[in-house]
């Protein structure tokens, strides 16, 4: 059984949010290893497509500029590696970047078990609304906290004197 990370969309009801849930499976990809640049242009990872490109292409050069023959060329290959090894990690951040949040990780042998499982424990759990932060402090009242209430910050044994 292999693992999927699931991914929530960043807006939406419950409902909707579990429905269009991505489910990243965490292994190694061989379609990211064989061809990085394409992989990554197909998933929409726009600027480590670019990275890699230049990467391949400049460990390419400067093997080939260092006369080091074929195993110039095959320097582009560490990139191809990395890609395979890491690229649903670069997923799964890109995703996080795009406001995506990580509700847990699942197991099945294919992304279709893996989704009924995933929709059995979402719908299993209890719906929590997610905190939202506070812009405007609790307390409001006009008047300034009196400071001498609250302990002076110490470090270690010895604290500050407020002045």
């Amino acid at each position: 059984m292999a693992s999927h990370v699931v991914m929530l969309p960043p807006s939406g009801s419950p409902q909707s949010r579990s429905e269009q849930a991505i489910l990243v499976r965490d292994r190694f990809s061989w379609p990211a290893f064989l061809v990085p640049p394409l992989w990554l242009l197909w998933h929409r990872l726009w600027l480590e497509a670019v990275i890699a490109i230049a990467v391949m292409g400049g460990t390419t050069v400067i093997g080939e500029l260092a006369g080091m023959g074929p195993a110039g060329s095959l320097m582009g290959l560490l990139v191809s590696i990395y890609v395979g090894l890491e690229g649903q990690a670069m997923r799964i951040a890109a995703l996080r970047r795009r406001g995506y949040t990580q509700w847990g990780v699942v197991e099945g042998g294919n992304a279709d078990e893996a989704y009924i499982r995933y929709a059995h424990e979402a719908a299993a759990a209890p719906d929590e609304p997610e905190p939202s932060p506070a812009i405007v402090p609790a307390e409001t009242t006009g008047h300034r906290p009196d400071y001498r209430a609250v302990p002076a910050p110490s470090l270690g044994l010895i604290p500050y004197g407020r002045n």
